[in-house]
C-alpha cells in the first residue's frame, strides 16, 4: 500500500520537492496518538534481539541519521517497527544548512542526492527534546557532527560540547566526520584528527565512528587502527559519497548536483566496505552496516559481510515501513524468525 498509495502523494507534495515531503512526514509522524502507534507497533514491531557494544537492540534494524535531525518525531520510529533509532545530524551551535533546495530524488536509480548541511536545533535544544521525552523504548543513537561555524582546528572542543550535553540520553554516540556537505569535515577522518577526537569523546557512552564510502583501503585501514588504539566501540559504514557511480539514464541531470548520494548505487560500495573493515579489524569492531539496503536480502548481506545492525535512509523513503519488518525478519537468528 505505501508503495502503491503513500508514496505517490508524498512524492508529489511541494510540487516534488523532496524537502516539503520530509518535513510533512516528520510532522505528521509526531503528532500520531498513542493509541495509532500502538497499532503501528503490532504490525511492524519484530523481536529478533541482538546485543552490541554492550547494548541490547530489540532487532538488528534501525533509523539512520539524517531522517529527523531534532528528534521530533521520536516515538513514531519504534511503532514503524525500527529496532533503534539514530537521531541527529546534531551540533554545538543551531544551524540552518546550506541554502535550499538540497534535497532530490532520483526515482528511476532509487537515489536520492542531499546537500543539507547539518540544518539542526543545535545541541542544547535536542538536550532539553530528550530530557523531557524520556526512553523512546528502543536504545537511542546520537549522531554528532561539528558546526560549519567552528575552524577545524577547534573542532574537538565542538564535539565535545555536545557530547557533554547529549551523551547522558544516548545509548550510544555516533561521531559523523565524513558528511560531504560541511567543508573540510572530512579532513577529520585523518589519523591524528580523529585520534584527538577520539581521545576527548570516548568514556561513559559506547563511540562509534562514521566513515565515507569514498575512503581506499589504506585510509579505511590506518583509521581503522586509530579506533583499536584509542577505544572505539564501534564503526559505523558508510556515509553518504561523492560518486555518481551507476545512475539510471534519467538520472543523469541530477547526477550534477552537489551533496552525498544514498540509495541503491551505494548498496555493493557499501557492503564491500563493510567487509573490509570486518576483515582488517578480525570483528574486534562491531560494525553497523548502512547504504543501499532497499530490500530486505541487502541487509542479510550486509551482515553476512560482517555487520552486526544495520540502518535505513532511502530504503525506508522508497519502501516505507514494510521494508523495516522484512528486514529485521531477514537478519533475525534462525530461531526468531
Amino acid at each position: 500500500m505505501f508503495e502503491s498509495t503513500v508514496r505517490p502523494v508524498l512524492f508529489r507534495l511541494g510540487g516534488g520537492d523532496a524537502e516539503a515531503a520530509h518535513e510533512f512526514t516528520l510532522h505528521r509522524l509526531a503528532g500520531l496518538p498513542a493509541p495509532v502507534r500502538a497499532l503501528m507497533r503490532a504490525r511492524y514491531a519484530t523481536s529478533a534481539p541482538v546485543e552490541a557494544f554492550g547494548v541490547r537492540f530489540p532487532n538488528a534494524v534501525g533509523l539512520a541519521a539524517g531522517m529527523d535531525k531534532n528528534g521530533i518525531a521520536l516515538p513514531a520510529w519504534p511503532a514503524l517497527g525500527f529496532g533503534f533509532v539514530e537521531v541527529g545530524t546534531v551540533t554545538a551551535k543551531a544551524q540552518p544548512g546550506n541554502d535550499k533546495p538540497r534535497l532530490f530524488r532520483l526515482r528511476d536509480s532509487e537515489a536520492i542526492i542531499n546537500r543539507m548541511g547539518f540544518n539542526n536545533a543545535g545541541a542544547a535544544a535536542l538536550a532539553s527534546r530528550l530530557a523531557a521525552l524520556g526512553p523512546i523504548g528502543v536504545p537511542l543513537g546520537v549522531s554528532l557532527g561539528k558546526s560549519k561555524v567552528t575552524p577545524l582546528e577547534e573542532a574537538v572542543d565542538d564535539y565535545l560540547t555536545s557530547h557533554r550535553l547529549l551523551h547522558p540520553y544516548a545509548d550510544y554516540i555516533a561521531v559523523n566526520v565524513s558528511s560531504p556537505n560541511t567543508p573540510g569535515l572530512r579532513t577529520l577522518q585523518d589519523k591524528s584528527a580523529i585520534a584527538d577526537l577520539l581521545s576527548a569523546l570516548v568514556g561513559p557512552k559506547p563511540v562509534l565512528v562514521k566513515i565515507a564510502p569514498d575512503l581506499t583501503e589504506p585510509a579505511i585501514a590506518e583509521l581503522l587502527e586509530v579506533c583499536l588504539s584509542h577505544g572505539a566501540a564501534g564503526v559505523i559504514a558508510t556515509n553518504t559519497t561523492l560518486a555518481r557511480d551507476g545512475l539510471a539514464e534519467g538520472d543523469q541531470p541530477r547526477a550534477a548536483e552537489a551533496g552525498g548520494l544514498s540509495g541503491r548505487p551505494l548498496t555493493e560500495k557499501a557492503r564491500k566496505v563493510v567487509h573490509f573493515v570486518h576483515t582488517e579489524t578480525g570483528g574486534r569492531l562491531p560494525i553497523i552496516g548502512v547504504g543501499g539496503i532497499m530490500e530486505a536480502g541487502d541487509a542479510s548481506r550486509l551482515l553476512d559481510a560482517g555487520a552486526t545492525l544495520v540502518q535505513l535512509y532511502s530504503g525506508f523513503i522508497y519502501r516505507g515501513p514494510a521494508l523495516v519488518r522484512a528486514a529485521a525478519r531477514a537478519t533475525a537468528p534462525p530461531a526468531a524468525r
